[in-house]
């Protein structure tokens, strides 16, 4: 396992990378919301950050999904008084400076709802594939995704996404909104630097308080309304069906280097455990 799971690169002191690099699956577990937290400490601290750009060590995972085994260990609340993952997505949604996720691979369940929390998002259109599969666990999204995917892509759209908990491509995720553009994968990194540049060279003043405004005219996600969420997903999470549709998947490769992992969406539909 890697020192910290997040890679930081200072491509000036207007403009960082962060690369998500949590060996063997990039799940989001303790140690990658610790150094979220840490990350945004920093970021909050230094007034000539612009832009930061968000991408994946892994090309086959950008961010894979919760870590159900370890649910019991993550943090307490964050330095908002709010739950620690409600803490992240709402400083993440509020900071002054320009989030963009570059999605290459899988990001699935809290993965969507971390770049859902990031202002823009391109994916590779061969290789990005976005997904919730919380329902197909027996489980409800819990860290935005119900709030942020109805703003998005509308009501219907947001039911199948998550009734269906299936895997999306990016070029559909693309068509329904869910992302910003789907990019030629050769092409993602360069078109996401391009853009990251040229914010980076804009004033930053004008950056946050265009950001700012446009927060209150697009009724951004409410803390108070992920809580709702967050409190469904454990209280499904220790359900009868809920631990024995978990203990069914993880018996079956999930958070393994596994098929499983790699066909989620369809796997999640081959069993049914009675």
């Amino acid at each position: 396992m890697n020192e910290t799971p997040l890679q930081i690169e200072r491509k000036s002191a207007e403009y960082w990378t962060v690369t998500f690099d949590n060996p063997p699956l990039n799940l989001l577990d303790p140690e990658v919301v610790l150094a979220l937290r840490d990350l945004l400490a920093a970021l909050e601290a230094d007034e000539a950050v612009k832009v930061v750009v968000f991408n994946s060590a892994d090309e086959d995972y950008f961010i894979s999904h919760f870590d159900v085994v370890r649910a019991a260990e993550m943090p307490g609340p964050g330095p908002t008084g709010l739950p620690a993952w409600t803490d992240i997505v709402v400083r993440l949604a509020r900071a002054p400076f320009v989030s963009i996720a570059a999605i290459r691979g899988r990001t699935r369940g809290v993965g969507s709802e971390f770049v859902l929390a990031c202002d823009l998002r391109f994916a590779s259109r061969e290789r990005g594939i976005l997904g919730q599969p919380e329902v197909g666990a027996a489980l409800v999204p819990g860290g935005g995704a119900l709030e942020a995917l109805p703003r998005l892509v509308g009501r219907s759209r947001a039911l199948e996404i998550v009734l269906a908990a299936d895997d999306f491509d990016a070029a559909t995720a693309e068509r329904y909104g869910w992302i910003n553009r789907a990019v030629a994968d050769v092409d993602l990194y360069d078109v996401v630097d391009t853009i990251a540049t040229r914010i980076a060279g804009f004033d930053r003043d004008a950056l946050s308080t265009a950001k700012r405004i446009i927060n209150q005219r697009a009724e951004p996600v409410s803390a108070e309304d992920i809580n709702e969420s967050a409190r469904e997903f454990r209280r499904l999470a220790v359900s009868p069906a809920g631990r024995a549709r978990v203990a069914d998947l993880l018996a079956r490769g999930m958070q393994q280097r596994s098929e499983f992992e790699l066909n989620f969406g369809t796997e999640l539909a081959r069993t049914h455990p009675a």
